[in-house]
């Protein structure tokens, strides 16, 4: 047997390794001139400044309101007082009833004036919201305040005051609140207009009531449309409960938007998130200061999508506009000659690429400008002069309300509390009948009802009055589901819910 050494070894297989490192030798060069330039290193971006700069001025709302709260109607164990109850409630299940919360100190009647009991404070939520003006003026979101009591502003300095609320917008979902404090913190107001997708933008608000809490991420994109009168600015910014009202900020530390909505299937963040532009929400704000309210023009059509397949049938050149599919009698758009049938394609100079441009540019006109529209009809361009009326303004649901409810149910079944609408309330809601919900527990308040909220029927049962809703509700079978058709705002849906076991 041959024994190689490893100098053997190294020489018998070194022609070929030779052979190979020369076949090889030019590849490292050739590669390296064909492969691109390494992209330029860039630094992750430094918030410290930002929160220092910025976070004094953002603030937590809390908002409050009261129901009827008899004790005396609460079934306790034998030797257990009401304090106990609460206090056992509060530390075993993270759940306390209704109780009296005082006002800020500030706020309350001196100590010898006596203070009527007008019911048990509740909590009905928590948010965000931001100082605009060193006298106290502050902006948040409409669902944020809606259909409260009181609002209490926390300041991150651990002040608290009680605000007033100074007008609210539901169309665009921005509310102004003022409290009575002197050189407070304020934010800088950017230009929205100018944000780029790909923008690094973070959020400061009190997401599950975590005060002053920052998250970042990026534009996602601008102009997305989720609502009549918006186009939203999407971004990746975690926003959760809580963070609604509070600011969305650029590097520079400028507002360019108010956090108002998440998409989710969960209830939770799932990465993406909407900020009403900064832009349009300082306009809204201009005019509830000035006013309380807010002037939108109408034209008074019903309007809808153009789709390729109606754009082609129609001789269209392509997929733009919004299509009429109803006008009002005597209203402005009638008075001008516009025809069910017809594709407006531009208002007062502006092209309208989806139908959803349509409302927002009506809805920023004065009223009373008169404006020329070029609509498509028979294959052709027409242009149309209509006059601009104004939109009635939503009536507030607290104002609409705040009359003395007649009648009030305590509790049942589906944990319902609610009292009877009177005549003019319900002409003014425009229903026939209903009742108003003054607090949801157990079931209803697992299916997302809330105060404020209007029940008009229970099943196939049209509900004409707080009595009638409780006998319905002791007829329910708790191993079946019922559906509750539900008013909120000028939204009306059913939910399904299961009453619990008597």
């Amino acid at each position: 047997m041959s024994h190689f050494s490893t100098h053997h070894l190294f020489r018998l297989f070194s022609p070929l390794w030779i052979g190979v490192a020369a076949a090889f030798a030019p590849f490292p060069s050739a590669l390296a001139d064909e492969l691109p330039a390494p992209a330029p290193v860039v630094s992750l971006p430094d918030f410290t400044g930002l929160i220092d700069k910025v976070g004094p001025a953002v603030v937590n709302i809390r908002t409050t309101g009261r129901i009827p709260f008899n004790s005396s109607a609460i079934e306790l164990p034998p030797g257990m007082d009401n304090s106990e109850m609460l206090d056992f409630l509060q530390r075993f299940f993270g759940f306390s009833l209704p109780q009296q919360r005082p006002a800020p100190r500030s706020e309350q009647t001196p100590e010898d004036e006596s203070v009527p009991d007008a019911g048990m404070e509740r909590s009905n939520g928590v948010g965000s919201g931001f100082v605009i003006s060193a006298d106290g003026y502050v902006m948040t979101n409409t669902h944020v305040v809606y259909d409260a009591d009181s609002i209490y502003v926390s300041l991150p300095d651990k002040r608290e005051f009680k605000a007033k609320l100074i007008g609210a917008d539901k169309r665009t979902d921005v509310a102004l609140l003022k409290i009575e404090a002197k050189n407070l913190p304020l934010v800088t107001l950017g230009d929205s207009s100018k944000l780029r997708v790909g923008e690094w933008v973070v959020a400061i608000g009190s997401p599950f009531g975590f005060e002053n809490t920052l998250t970042a991420g990026i534009v996602s994109a601008k102009g997305r449309n989720t609502g009549d009168y918006l186009p939203f600015i999407q971004t990746d910014v975690a926003v959760n409960p809580g963070n609604s009202g509070g600011p969305l900020l650029n590097l520079r530390g400028e507002v360019v938007g108010i956090n108002s909505q998440i998409y989710s299937r969960t209830g939770g963040f799932m990465g993406i998130s909407f900020a009403i532009p900064i832009d349009e929400a300082t306009r809204v704000a201009e005019q509830l200061k000035a006013t309380g309210k807010v002037a939108r023009g109408r034209i008074a059509v019903a309007i809808g999508q153009v789709t390729k397949e109606v754009a082609n049938s129609l001789g269209l050149p392509r997929a733009q506009g919004a299509f009429v599919s109803s006008v009002e009698a005597n209203g402005p758009a009638d008075k001008a000659g516009v025809q069910a049938g017809d594709i407006i394609l531009s208002f007062n100079g502006k092209i309208i690429e989806e139908a959803s441009d349509l409302p927002r540019l009506v809805g920023a006109t004065k009223p009373g400008a008169r404006v020329t529209m070029t609509v498509w009809r028979k294959g052709k361009k027409q242009d149309l002069v209509v006059s601009v009326a104004e939109m009635q303004p939503d009536r507030p649901a607290r104002a609409l309300l705040s009359q003395a409810n007649p009648r009030m149910h305590t509790e049942n079944s589906i944990g319902l509390t609610v009292s009877n609408l009177s005549e003019a309330q319900l002409k003014a809601l425009k229903l026939r009948y209903g009742v108003r919900v003054e607090a949801a527990q157990g079931p209803a308040a697992q299916v997302g009802i809330r105060r404020g909220d209007i029940v008009l029927r229970i099943g196939a049962t049209d509900i004409q009055n707080a009595q009638q809703l409780d006998a319905v509700v002791r007829t329910l079978d708790p191993k079946k589901m019922v559906a509750i058709l539900v008013r909120r705002g000028e939204n009306t849906q059913f939910v399904p819910l299961r009453p619990r076991v008597k």
